[in-house]
């Protein structure tokens, strides 16, 4: 999951988080494990008891399945997630995503984007559809629990997957746009790797040269960050690749993109 950066938010009509789990307000943090607060940093969605949000977010969930859920405290974020989604499935089933999606907590809408990922009667174009509007969320948190739910299926039919995300890369959203490249960098954070595109990286241009000037720093970044991943397999690949959208027009957009693609490799030569 990428880590948004750890200083306070002062976006005007944003509430501003704590940026430390020992300085979460106590009303704060109940707020948030009822579901009735969004989390407003990475340090408060780690906060968040589980057990406890899940139980307010489906009152009639079996205590057995709280109980299930209250035992896994001490397992990572990305393991609990998925927990909470295979509970709510054996509980609902996907009848259970409107209210889900809807719901006022981030994390609420997190465990959505899991049972989309965990459901095993959706079509892989059924699934990326249900995805869309959380990777299109306005949350951050909830932009990446959407492409790391669904990350297992591309890496398990990756061409198939391809086909299907080259559309978004065109779409007006710079969330949607994103999330096409995001969810396909080759080594990724806090996710397996794809070992197709850590193999060969040019299976990746058909999403990477639509937004090599993206005007959004949003998808700027995970390109760069795309192509960073892919240099540390292939630095000449992303070499020949930066030297050719240089010669073709030198924006300031792919100049960012071109500064992160080489960070790793920048006085490095040949491919060790």
């Amino acid at each position: 999951m990428h880590q948004p950066s750890t200083r306070k938010q002062s976006v005007p009509g944003r509430r501003t988080g704590a940026v430390r789990r020992a300085d979460i307000p106590a009303h704060v943090l109940a707020a948030l494990n009822a579901g009735t607060l969004e989390s407003a940093t990475l340090a408060e969605g780690l906060a968040v008891d589980y057990a406890a949000l899940l139980a307010a977010a489906v009152p009639d969930m079996a205590p057995a399945c709280i109980s299930e859920m209250a035992a896994a405290a001490d397992l990572g974020i990305t393991r609990r997630m998925n927990l909470a989604a295979k509970l709510l499935l054996s509980h609902g089933g996907t009848a259970l995503l409107p209210m889900l999606s809807g719901h006022a907590s981030d994390t609420v809408r997190g465990f959505a984007c899991f049972v989309i990922g965990l459901a095993s009667d959706l079509a892989a174009t059924d699934r990326l559809n249900a995805m869309r509007p959380f990777a299109d969320d306005p949350h951050f948190g909830v932009r990446e629990w959407a492409w790391m739910a669904v990350r297992p299926h591309v890496a398990r039919d990756l061409g198939a997957w391809m086909t299907m995300l080259e559309p978004l890369v065109h779409e007006q959203s710079e969330r949607l746009r994103r999330f096409a490249i995001e969810i396909t960098r080759p080594r990724g954070v806090w996710c397996a790797h794809l070992a197709e595109l850590r193999h060969d990286p040019a299976k990746g241009l058909a999403l990477l040269v639509p937004v090599r000037n993206d005007p959004a720093k949003y998808v700027q970044d995970s390109v760069g960050n795309w192509l960073n991943d892919a240099a540390k397999d292939h630095p000449e690949f992303v070499r020949d690749l930066c030297a050719v959208w240089e010669r073709e027009g030198d924006s300031p957009a792919n100049r960012r993109i071109r500064s992160r693609a080489l960070r790793s490799i920048k006085g490095k030569g040949g491919d060790g």
